[in-house]
């Protein structure tokens, strides 16, 4: 990733250099430590010139504005105050974050009517500003002139900008973001493993990569091939016999609830590279088959997230980490594999693999945790893209009030759900004659179908699916995100997780 702003926070005070951002509320109001940035006026002047009126996320700027020492004077629209939300300050954090360019010192004044005292929203504006910051140049080793050429000497690592908001009470702002860090830690985590190149990252790294949240307290179990064949998961070795690089499962334990309460749990699909084994998939967009370990990727994130924050609950994650790839020992169609579960699965397309996977890694959370729920993640079908585009992700459940919390964290972070059928007529599609189940049905309902296939593997758990294919990688850009890999789940679950299961 880029390298990271830092983030501090202090009383109001008139900076002497650098790059100042001034939030003004609907109307162009200024506060008085705002207008105290710009003593001749500057900026206000500059306001019906750039038609700057406060309205949300609106901006004017000037440059080495008279009577002051400071590179830049910025003034960004918040519109209406008492109407803003979480996320919407989330996004004023992104709108400071696209103006930056290449400041290295920037003070943003926070100075605005009807704020709340608790620092919470000082909190999520940084949050926003640091998500919207995100880049992944990790395997960059040249500079780009300003025509896009490169130049021919290795580039400089930038130095982080260093970012102090100003606020009323700096104290209350601090102590709130670090909540709010923890949690932006943890989806910027899940980006960075959605970015990496497959060559870099197979399912012996990845599981490596989840090994690192034992410094937050996490407790990491990894399983490896021997041990799940003594399991009996013969559905997700299926799924990597292909490939020359072991199959994993990562088992991520946060114990921060009371000892006798059952987990919540979440289960990711992590097939690191998807080529479709031997239902070869296209030459054409393959290569971002490196992101079908999404789900994977934010539970690890969604892991971190709770970890570093404390977070007052039991929580279970398990990822199956795999690649699907082809050679002489691969899958065929029509081979029959028998699951955790001891149900058998005819395999008619080696390319509905992700539901293989998650079968084994279902049935074994269920049966050694017993969890309260359990929410799996998987970037599973094209099909639920064709169904929702890629704004929201679809939402499978067998559980109404389980169904209806996902919903409203979706709704609360903007990591939006949109909730699918289940039913008895979709779940005959998948009837085998040879089998207990076949992995694919029918031409029509594909997203619906694999939900189906889950389910089987759930029991009467109280359980949801969320098909993130659309959303987790390749999603439209957004005010607090211009990453390839969105780090979509984190941030919702997280919510999930902090508004209905923590003590």
């Amino acid at each position: 990733m880029t390298s990271r702003p830092s983030i501090a926070f202090a009383k109001f005070a008139a900076p002497k250099k650098g790059s100042v951002f001034v939030l003004a509320a609907d109307g162009g109001g200024l506060g008085e430590a705002a207008k105290a940035c710009d003593p001749a006026g500057a900026l206000a002047r500059a306001f019906p010139v750039a038609d700057f009126s406060g309205r949300f996320a609106n901006s004017a700027e000037v440059l080495a504005p008279e009577g002051t020492s400071v590179d830049r004077l910025v003034a960004i629209g918040a519109g209406k105050v008492a109407n803003l939300d979480d996320h919407a300050w989330l996004k004023l954090g992104g709108a400071v974050a696209a103006s930056l360019r290449k400041a290295a010192e920037v003070a943003v004044i926070l100075d605005l009517p009807e704020l709340q005292p608790d620092g919470r929203q000082a909190a999520n504006l940084a949050a926003g500003i640091l998500l919207r910051s995100y880049g992944f140049d990790k395997y960059k080793t040249r500079k780009e002139r300003e025509n896009g050429q490169p130049e021919a000497k290795k580039a400089e690592a930038a130095k982080p900008a260093k970012i102090t908001i100003h606020c009323a009470n700096p104290a209350a702002a601090k102590k709130a973001f670090a909540s709010e860090e923890a949690v932006t830690d943890g989806v910027l985590l899940a980006r960075d493993l959605v970015n990496e190149p497959a060559n870099a990252l197979g399912p012996v790294e990845f599981a490596a990569r989840t090994r690192e949240l034992e410094a937050l307290g996490v407790e990491v179990e990894i399983l490896t091939e021997k041990e799940m064949r003594k399991l009996g998961m013969g559905s997700l070795l299926g799924v990597a016999q292909g490939s020359p690089r072991g199959a994993r499962i990562a088992v991520m334990q946060w114990k921060g609830g009371k000892s006798k309460d059952a987990p919540v749990a979440f289960i990711g699909k992590g097939v690191t590279f998807d080529t479709g084994g031997n239902s070869m998939k296209p030459a054409s967009g393959m290569e971002d088959m490196k992101g079908d370990m999404g789900g994977a990727a934010a539970v690890t994130g969604l892991i971190h997230a709770l970890a570093a924050r404390k977070a007052k609950a039991n929580v279970v994650g398990v990822i199956g980490l795999v690649e699907n790839s082809v050679d002489g020992h691969a899958q065929r169609p029509g081979d029959i594999v028998t699951s955790m579960s001891g149900q058998t699965i005819e395999v008619l397309n080696t390319d509905a693999e992700g539901r293989l996977v998650l079968a084994d890694a279902l049935w074994y959370a269920n049966d050694r945790f017993k969890p309260k729920f359990m929410v799996n993640l998987a970037t599973l079908t094209g099909a639920i893209m064709v169904a929702l585009g890629q704004h929201y992700a679809g939402l499978f459940s067998n559980n109404d009030e389980l169904a209806g919390r996902l919903f409203g964290a979706g709704q609360a972070t903007q990591e939006r759900l949109w909730r699918m059928p289940l039913g008895a007529e979709y779940d005959k599609l998948i009837d085998s004659k040879n089998a207990d189940m076949k992995n694919i049905g029918g031409r029509y309902g594909g997203a619906i179908i694999a939900a189906q296939f889950l389910q089987r593997f759930v029991k009467d758990t109280p359980w949801a699916h969320l098909d993130i294919a659309g959303t987790a990688m390749g999603a439209p850009a957004s005010e607090i995100n211009q990453s390839w890999g969105s780090g979509f789940g984190v941030r919702l679950l997280d919510r999930l997780v902090r508004d209905h299961y923590e003590h």
